[in-house]
């Protein structure tokens, strides 16, 4: 019965941690794009080219983790079958 609880908070968890580091990379990597574009203005062009292909990839890889705990969350049992479970191992049914 611990394992449904496990694949919950996993599920959680994961995506959860995947869309704060996404959150924290994409931070990051626009603040030294616009960093690098403050210090050579003529660079803007590429600088922006790096960072739009960075973000997409870090955002990626957030989409992953959402998938990934959508399929876990199929892995879960109905509500009919969770309240059956519980009742057998209660010993109420």
């Amino acid at each position: 019965m611990i394992y449904f609880g496990l694949i919950g908070l996993g599920i959680c968890m994961g995506i959860g941690l995947a869309a704060l580091g996404g959150g924290a990379g994409i931070g990051r990597a626009v603040s030294s794009a616009l960093e690098g574009t403050a210090r050579q203005p003529e660079a803007a062009g590429n600088l922006r080219t790096t960072l739009i292909i960075g973000a997409a990839l870090i955002e990626s890889l957030t989409i992953y983790a959402l998938v990934i705990g959508i399929l876990l969350l199929g892995k879960l049992p109905s509500v009919e079958k969770a309240v059956e479970l519980f009742r057998i191992v209660g010993g109420n049914g």
